[in-house]
């Protein structure tokens, strides 16, 4: 069943600071970090990631990072199992003293979605959705409303969509496997805020400039080489990550250097940029406007005014 919870969300698009500035809220309030970013869940894919180091993690308790290995598979149900590890085993969320709890940090919207809306997928049993789809297709949308007001009387009426054939069979397969449904998708739910952080474009380009350089800098080809090494084969979502399927091109031989630099360069801006769309679209969105000078403790403090101003973000776990 999804147990309700709380946490503290900072979001925004790569190279925006995420991680530096979760890193001081979390030790400014005594909380741990669970990182939303799926590229850092795969271990020795550290350098082209921009994972933080042991040292920059400091005492602070990390979760959702160097999971499983290029190698292997990972999906959106398996981070949610790390979720809920993370909630419990925090220091549970004071709200009057404002301190403990989770901090969620990352840009990848799914993941993010999944934990403050509820994964459909967690729920998926291809049985039961073949059973309500049968349904549907030989009674009816009324048929599904029927069924549903049955199995839990008093719901229907509190849908934001009770018309959407495809959300009630995901209501009733919710039920079949939780035995409830979440709450943001009840008609009159307020929209789970997600703070955000946000750079001038420009700046942001100019940041994943740098950033680019300074992987290259600190070695990310050698770590592509020595991760082949060990992996000869890698998951589909591994082979693709940004940074190092230009590395392995460059192994290759298929591309210079310039040219990996170039494209990495490219893939990351396009990459921030359907994060910001997606968090324009998908979220209610309190934006943090910061500007490339401010350092990490300024921004710390703007977004923990934030915070207090909306409240901590609910959140279901498996």
């Amino acid at each position: 069943m999804n147990a309700p919870s709380s946490a503290w969300i900072l979001a925004g698009a790569t190279a925006t600071g995420k991680t530096a500035v979760a890193q001081a809220l979390a030790e400014l309030l005594g909380a741990s970090i669970l990182s939303a970013d799926a590229m850092l869940v795969y271990r020795g894919m550290d350098i082209g990631t921009a994972k933080p180091t042991v040292a920059e993690r400091g005492g602070v308790p990390y979760f959702g990072i160097d999971l499983v290995t290029p190698a292997e598979s990972f999906s959106t149900g398996a981070w949610l199992a790390e979720a809920a590890r993370a909630f419990g085993t925090a220091k549970p969320l004071d709200l009057t003293r404002q301190e403990g709890g989770v901090i969620v940090a990352g840009g990848t919207g799914l993941y993010l979605k999944a934990l403050t809306d509820g994964f459909d997928g967690v729920a998926a049993d291809p049985a039961r959705r073949a059973h309500w789809q049968a349904l549907f297709e030989r009674e009816g949308l009324a048929a599904l409303q029927r069924a549903l007001a049955a199995r839990a009387p008093g719901t229907l009426e509190t849908l934001a969509d009770p018309a959407n054939p495809r959300r009630l069979i995901r209501a009733l397969e919710h039920l079949d496997a939780c035995g409830s449904l979440p709450t943001q998708w009840k008609r009159g739910t307020p929209p789970t805020p997600v703070t955000a952080l946000r750079l001038p474009r420009e700046q942001l380009h100019r940041r994943i400039e740098r950033r680019v350089e300074t992987m290259f800098r600190q070695g990310l080809v050698e770590e592509a080489r020595a991760l082949r090494q060990a992996f000869p084969e890698w998951s589909a979502t591994a082979r693709q990550a940004i940074g190092y399927a230009e590395a392995c091109a460059l192994l290759d031989g298929s591309l210079t250097q310039p040219e990996a630099r170039e494209r990495i360069v490219i893939r990351t801006r396009q990459l921030a940029k359907r994060q910001e769309t997606w968090f324009r679209h998908q979220t209610q969105a309190a934006w943090v406007d910061i500007d490339d000078s401010d350092p990490p403790a300024r921004v710390a403090q703007r977004v923990l005014e934030t915070w207090r101003h909306h409240g901590p973000a609910s959140v279901l776990l498996p």
